[in-house]
């Protein structure tokens, strides 16, 4: 029995091109060797204004690699797609508003999901909340563990209460910084005596490095906080710290596995968006370079982390590894992480003998193991 993969992607945040970069990988991956006899791709497109595509207009951003925006009035959408379209059901309407709400008919003659989107509402519980709700199966963490795994703060919370080490911080409400002159200051003081400088300042429910600053100084400080506040509502701060970045990927349910310890490279001052997105200027090392006890206790410490937020299919846990004193702090998890045939996740699993085809595969029938 071949089954009907629907690959999701695109999306509404700012990661929807590496999305469609993960979902030609993942695409590739399904049209391979022993893959293509299991499994027909039904590719769903998601505009940056949220409207749904189906396959027609789907598979072409597939293949170009360039997001599109189209409305059902747009004189550049030739009449055949706009037929293909209509036929693979985006329903007619003339609102702009309630087309945005209608779905693609192909999405009834889904077996199994597969989402590939990153960011907000896309890995932080909302399309899973959506996918549930149509009772098939998909590639994934549930509504809770998205969630837990997109909210920094939340997330710090649970490893808290899991027993793993974090680095200091400081949670932190718009409120705090916008609403009351008088609060301001004394946020900024209770920063800096908890935590001193240098500090990280990071929106609570963003990826990509995106709205994060290294902080030196009070002027500093309230700056990053302000520009942070405009991108999330809730933020954490937390203390700096001089140590290597390592990242270990998971995969399975209730019974998942850890692979390889991946280490990742730059000279720039931190690891910010511009350093994670432009060619050259990270590198990384697989296996890491690391004794094996650490290496064994990052994977132990990346399998807690999995369960505690009750995360399922896959995962990439990130830590800090201070090698002047041994310490590992574990920085965040990553429900959803990047799947381009360069990202850290597949990589790690290839390097612990998990090809990128065989991955892809495995991660479905977990999606099917889950949903049963």
């Amino acid at each position: 029995m071949v089954l009907r993969v629907g690959l999701l992607f695109g999306g509404c945040s700012g990661e929807h091109e590496v999305s469609i970069r993960s979902a030609q990988a993942i695409a590739q991956a399904l049209s391979s060797g022993a893959n293509t006899d299991k499994y027909q791709i039904n590719p769903v497109y998601i505009q940056k204004d949220g409207r749904w595509l189906g396959a027609a207009i789907a598979q072409q951003v597939l293949e170009s690699g360039t997001p599109l925006q189209i409305s059902a009035s747009d004189p550049a959408l030739p009449d055949e797609k706009q037929a293909a379209e209509n036929s693979t059901g985006t329903l007619q309407a003339t609102d702009s508003q309630k087309l945005r709400w209608q779905s693609p008919a192909q999405v009834a003659d889904v077996d199994v999901w597969f989402p590939i989107l990153h960011g907000p509402n896309g890995e932080d519980g909302s399309v899973q909340g959506l996918l549930k709700l149509m009772q098939v199966p998909f590639v994934g963490s549930g509504i809770l563990g998205s969630a837990l795994g997109m909210d920094k703060i939340a997330m710090k919370m649970v490893f808290a209460q899991a027993g793993l080490p974090q680095v200091k911080y400081v949670a932190v409400n718009r409120s705090q910084i916008w609403s009351n002159p008088c609060v301001f200051p004394k946020l900024c003081d209770e920063i800096e005596q908890t935590l001193g400088y240098p500090c990280f300042v990071k929106p609570a429910n963003l990826g990509s490095s995106v709205g994060i600053a290294k902080v030196r100084s009070r002027p500093e400080l309230e700056a990053a906080l302000d520009n942070a506040a405009s991108y999330d509502r809730r933020l954490v701060v937390e203390a700096g710290v001089t140590a290597r970045e390592v990242e270990c990927a998971v995969l399975g349910n209730d019974q998942p596995r850890a692979s390889v310890i991946g280490e990742i490279t730059y000279e720039s001052d931190f690891y910010d968006y511009e350093t994670k997105y432009t060619e050259g200027l990270a590198g990384l090392l697989i296996p890491a370079p690391l004794p094996e006890a650490i290496a064994q206790q990052i994977q132990e410490m990346s399998l807690k982390a999995f369960a505690a937020v009750d995360a399922a299919g896959l995962a990439r846990i990130d830590f800090f590894y201070v090698e002047a004193t041994g310490e590992v702090f574990i920085n965040e998890i990553n429900t959803l992480p990047g799947f381009t045939a360069t990202s850290m996740y597949p990589r790690l699993w290839a390097a612990s003998g998990v090809a990128f085809p065989e991955l892809v595969d495995q991660l479905i029938q977990l999606a099917l193991e889950r949903g049963s």
